[in-house]
């Protein structure tokens, strides 16, 4: 999990740089992202002769569709906002997931619930603070949404799993999805020509979202679950390095309180739930 989050911000600073220094748009560089995956996937399924057949392709459309919004959101906070603050944003999905499992899934929240939930609501609060006081608060806000799709895609792929379907099925359809989407979106808004400055950036970015996808998909199929949901949020941590040294950026100690209160939203929902005791 530590490498799959050291990979996931080399991705993200690549995104960045690329889309502030040479000028693409997160429609094009979202698509560099899920072209690789979809592939490796669909060659590695025939290799194994596997099928990709599914009997829920209506939830593989719904996650799929749900994360393409989420993924192109993000790439678009990579794009306007400082690497930490957008995605610290991104991982703002905690709050959302618990706000969507109390409204629409109807369940009871427990304590531990509810304490992640307040928490990282004031880190929302916080990190949009700085929005209100200069020109970035559509930004924010547009960025912020992507956590709310990624808490829909994440609740999409939960049920998918639990009726059986791969989690390598599951990223198949999501890469497929969103590699057309926004070819479509990178067809309408444009296409930035292949350049030996550009080239490096979309290798990069397609094979740093696939090994890190890779690596996150092993750590939780061999580790502990509360260890490796809470060092996912490592991947803030190497962000805001990235952002400091390859960006130039500096962070604001709201925003750094917001980020040390969403991060620690993100821990406290990880942990196990307390098992009820039965009397005999």
């Amino acid at each position: 999990m530590v490498i799959a989050s050291f990979l996931f911000a080399t991705m993200s600073i690549l995104v960045k740089n690329a889309a502030t220094h040479l000028h693409m748009n997160e429609y094009e560089l979202a698509f560099w992202r899920s072209l690789l995956p979809a592939l490796v996937i669909f060659g590695t399924t025939l290799a194994r002769k596997k099928t990709l057949k599914t009997p829920f392709f209506w939830g593989h459309m719904q996650r799929s569709l749900a994360g393409t919004t989420a993924l192109l959101l993000a790439f678009y906070g990579l794009g306007h906002l400082p690497l930490a603050t957008s995605v610290t944003l991104n991982y703002t999905s905690v709050v959302f997931i618990a706000l969507l499992s109390i409204f629409w899934l109807k369940d009871k929240p427990s304590l531990k619930t509810w304490g992640a939930l307040l928490l990282g609501l004031a880190g929302i609060c916080l990190m949009l603070k700085p929005a209100f006081a200069s020109d970035r608060l559509l930004e924010t806000l547009i960025t912020l949404s992507g956590g709310i799709f990624t808490a829909f895609a994440l609740l999409q792929v939960r049920e998918l799993s639990l009726m059986g379907e791969p989690a390598w099925r599951i990223v198949f359809y999501f890469s497929v999805v969103a590699t057309v989407v926004s070819a479509i979106a990178a067809t309408w808004f444009g296409w930035s020509a292949l350049t030996s400055a550009s080239l490096p950036y979309i290798i990069g970015i397609g094979v740093a979202g696939l090994l890190a996808q890779l690596a996150m998909t092993h750590a939780y199929h061999v580790g502990q679950k509360f260890t490796v949901a809470s060092l996912s949020y490592l991947t803030v941590v190497f962000s805001a390095a990235y952002g400091v040294i390859f960006a130039g950026e500096s962070i604001g100690w709201i925003e750094v309180f917001g980020i040390v209160a969403v991060i620690f939203a993100g821990v406290i929902s990880s942990l196990p739930d307390k098992k009820a005791v039965k009397l005999s």
